[in-house]
C-alpha cells in the first residue's frame, strides 16, 4: 500500500461548503439576472449608510457576532415537483450543514405548494454564513382537472434534476462523513446545475398554456428540466430606504413591503421585491420549436428583526390579519400608503421596546454577563434576582435574529411576482405528514430552536456570574 493511500483524508467543514455554494450561486444568478447585481450594490450602499449613522447598531451587531455575516447573507427559493426531488434536496443541503426548519402551508393563501426552509441551526454556523433556501413542493392534488394532473405527474416523473455526479458526491459525504476540498468544489459545481436557468421548456406551448391557466406557479414547476432558483435575497438594515431608492436604479418595487410595519425594534421579517422578468423560452413541439415567454425569476430584499415567541407570534398574526382583512392592496384595492398607515396604527399594540418585548415574553433574546457583572461576581457582591442584575448593568441582553419565514409574506411575494393578482381558493387542509414523508425527515420547530438558544445563553451568563440556576420571569 502506498504512503499516500494510508494518509487520512482531510474533510472541509460544512460551513466551508455552504460558503462556496453561496458565492457560486450568487455569481451565477448575477450573470443570469443583471438587476440582481444592481440590487446587491444598492443594499450595500444602504447598509453602509445605516452603520455610519447608527454606532449603537454597529456595536450591537458586532457584539452579537452578526456584523460579518451581513454582507454574505442571502436566501434563495426553489420549487420542486415530486417527493423524490424533495427527498434528495434534503440530502444535498445536508452536505452544506443545512437542515429543514419549519413547515409552511401556502395553499391557504392561494398558492398550491407547501414548504420548508433549509438552513444552518447552530449559532456559530449561522454567524459564518446563514444561507437559507425556501423550498416548496408542488401539491399536485390541488390541480382540479384530473387529466391535467395526471399529465403533470407524468412530465415530472420523467425528469432528473440532479446530475449523477452530484448524487455520487452526496453519497460519498454520507458514507465518509465529509468531503475534501477538491470534492467540495466539484460538489458545488455539480449541485449548481440543479439551480441553473434553462430557456427550453420540456412541454409544448399548448400544454404550458393549460398548466399556466390552472396556476402560473404550476406551469413554472412542471414545464422545465429543473427547478431554477427563482430569487436570491440580500439582507438590508433599512428596507424602507431600499424600497424608496430602487427606482433611482431603474428598478420598480412591488406596491407594499410584506410583513410588519417599520419600527424602532425590528421584529420577524420584512420583504420587498421587483417584478419578475419576462424571459424568452422555447417550447417543445412535435415538428418545430415554438418561441414564447415565461415569468418566474425576480429580485427580493429582506430586513430581519427579532424572533418572536409563541405568545408574540400569536399577537403578530392577529394584528396582521386584522389589517389584511380590511385593507386590500392591488387591483381595485387601497393604495400602499393607506395600507402602511393602517398597519403602523394596528401594530402599536405590540411593544416597540426591547425591554418590554423581553419582559412580556414576546421575543427571544441572547443573554451575556457584562464585564461589570463579572467583576462584581469576583468581588462576591452578587445575589438574587436576574431583573436586578439587568437593572445594574451586570446582565445584558440582545435580540436573537429571526432566521425563518412568514407564509403570508411568502405568498404575497409569490403572487406579486407571478405578475398577477390571481387568487385560488383551495378547499384543503395543511398536509404536514405528507410533506415530511416525502422529505424523509421531520422538520424542526423553529420556536424550540430559538428557546434553546435563549436558555443556553442565559445559563452561560448566570454561570459566569456565579449564579447558576436563576431564571428570568416574564409578565403574564
Amino acid at each position: 500500500m502506498s504512503r499516500s493511500s494510508q494518509m487520512p483524508q482531510v474533510f472541509v467543514s460544512t460551513d466551508r461548503i455552504r460558503s462556496l455554494f453561496t458565492e457560486a450561486m450568487s455569481q451565477m444568478y448575477r450573470a443570469e439576472v443583471p438587476q440582481y447585481g444592481t440590487l446587491i450594490e444598492l443594499v450595500a450602499d444602504v447598509n453602509a449608510g445605516c452603520l455610519d449613522k447608527d454606532p449603537d447598531l454597529r456595536e450591537r451587531l458586532t457584539q452579537a457576532g452578526e456584523l460579518e455575516r451581513i454582507d454574505v447573507e442571502r436566501h434563495g427559493a426553489i420549487r420542486l415537483g415530486t417527493a423524490e426531488e424533495l427527498f434528495t434536496i434534503r440530502r444535498l443541503f445536508a452536505v452544506m450543514g443545512m437542515q429543514p426548519v419549519g413547515y409552511y402551508d401556502l395553499s391557504v393563501a392561494g398558492v398550491p405548494v407547501h414548504s420548508t426552509s433549509f438552513r444552518p441551526i447552530d449559532e456559530a454556523a449561522l454567524n459564518v454564513n446563514p444561507f437559507r433556501v425556501f423550498t416548496s413542493l408542488l401539491r399536485l392534488e390541488l390541480i382540479e382537472d384530473e387529466g391535467l394532473r395526471a399529465e403533470a405527474e407524468a412530465i415530472l416523473a420523467a425528469r432528473r434534476i440532479y446530475t449523477p455526479r452530484a448524487v455520487a458526491l452526496i453519497e460519498r459525504h454520507e458514507q465518509n462523513g465529509g468531503l475534501t476540498e477538491a470534492e467540495a468544489r466539484e460538489f458545488v459545481a455539480e449541485a449548481l446545475e440543479t439551480f441553473r436557468w434553462h430557456g427550453e421548456a420540456t412541454v409544448s406551448a399548448e400544454t404550458y398554456k393549460r398548466l399556466h391557466d390552472a396556476h402560473r406557479l404550476i406551469a413554472d414547476v412542471v414545464s422545465f428540466k429543473g427547478p431554477h432558483i427563482n430569487h436570491l435575497t440580500p439582507r438590508t438594515l433599512d428596507i424602507d430606504a431600499v424600497q424608496a431608492r430602487m427606482p433611482e436604479r431603474g428598478i420598480t418595487p412591488k406596491a407594499v413591503i410584506e410583513g410588519p410595519p417599520r419600527r424602532h425594534c425590528d421584529i420577524l421579517l420584512r420583504q420587498t421585491s421587483f417584478k419578475a422578468l419576462e424571459e424568452a423560452i422555447i417550447f417543445s413541439g412535435d415538428t418545430a420549436a415554438v418561441q414564447g415567454t415565461h415569468t418566474a425569476r425576480f429580485g427580493e430584499i429582506e430586513q430581519r428583526g427579532v424572533a418572536l415567541t409563541a405568545k408574540g407570534r400569536a399577537l403578530y398574526d392577529r394584528l396582521l390579519a386584522s389589517v389584511r382583512g380590511e385593507v386590500q392592496v392591488g387591483a381595485g384595492g387601497a393604495k400602499a400608503g393607506t395600507y402602511d398607515q393602517e398597519l403602523a396604527e394596528r401594530f402599536k399594540a405590540l411593544p416597540d421596546s426591547w425591554d418590554e418585548l423581553r419582559r412580556q415574553g414576546l421575543a427571544f433574546f441572547r443573554y451575556s454577563a457584562t464585564p461589570a457583572g463579572i467583576a462584581a461576581a469576583v468581588g462576591g457582591t452578587l445575589a438574587g434576582d436576574p431583573e436586578a442584575l439587568i437593572a445594574k448593568g451586570y446582565l445584558a441582553f440582545a435580540p436573537i435574529v429571526y432566521e425563518d419565514f412568514l407564509p403570508v409574506s411568502a405568498a404575497g411575494i409569490f403572487q406579486s411576482n407571478l405578475g398577477t393578482d390571481q387568487q385560488q381558493n383551495y378547499a384543503t387542509h395543511s398536509n404536514r405528514d405528507a410533506f415530511e414523508a416525502a422529505l424523509g425527515a421531520t422538520v424542526q420547530d423553529e420556536l424550540v430552536l430559538y428557546a434553546e438558544r435563549q436558555a443556553t445563553s442565559l445559563n452561560a451568563a448566570m454561570e459566569a456570574l456565579g449564579l447558576a440556576g436563576l431564571q428570568l420571569k416574564t409578565v403574564a
